[in-house]
């Protein structure tokens, strides 16, 4: 099945192997600093995340690619979208806030409440127990979204052996590519 495949490896020769090796690894790292690039440049640990229900249609859309940033002087406002992760929820949601309070002393110290906008009712429900989200459990603020992107991550989440599948032809790809 490979044949082809294990003659040319045998061919190229270990300094060659080893060379397309390291070019694929570069371009790993390469994305690895990227990510964390523009995780510093929008103060979040994900700037990119995929919405994964309808709670927020018309506005999103299941597959939907948001782009985030968290302004850390900059208090949450009514209608802004924003997309926190509460403790023992192990995935981030993305609705709007429907309501905001903050210390007399401190506007940055906010308490949110949130609403899906297809959603009947608001969110506590959601908080375990918490009565509002914090501004310690949110991740950023919605900026801008590019639609149905993301669904290449649901499929990958829905058919695990897909995601395998597709860095396994990569890395093959990369250590049988020549250029």
């Amino acid at each position: 099945m490979f044949g082809d495949e294990i003659k040319a490896l045998r061919r190229m020769g270990v300094r060659q192997a080893l060379l397309q090796a390291l070019n694929f690894a570069t371009v790993l790292a390469s994305g690895f600093m990227m990510w964390k690039g523009l995780g510093l440049i929008t103060n979040n640990e994900s700037p990119i995340v995929v919405v994964l229900s309808g709670s927020m249609e018309p506005a999103f859309y299941r597959g939907d690619l948001l782009f985030l940033t968290n302004p850390p002087n900059s208090p949450f406002q009514i209608g802004d979208i924003t997309v926190y992760k509460l403790p023992g929820v192990d995935i981030p949601i993305v609705h709007r806030v429907i309501e905001t309070h903050s210390a007399a002393n401190n506007p940055l110290n906010q308490r949110l409440l949130t609403k899906g906008d297809n959603n009947v009712e608001d969110d506590i429900g959601l908080y375990n127990g918490l009565e509002w989200v914090e501004r310690k459990h949110v991740i950023g603020k919605v900026r801008g979204f590019m639609p149905y992107i993301g669904y290449v991550t649901i499929a990958m989440n829905d058919f695990p052996w897909l995601k395998y599948a597709l860095i396994g032809f990569l890395a093959v790809m990369g250590l049988f590519s020549r250029e």
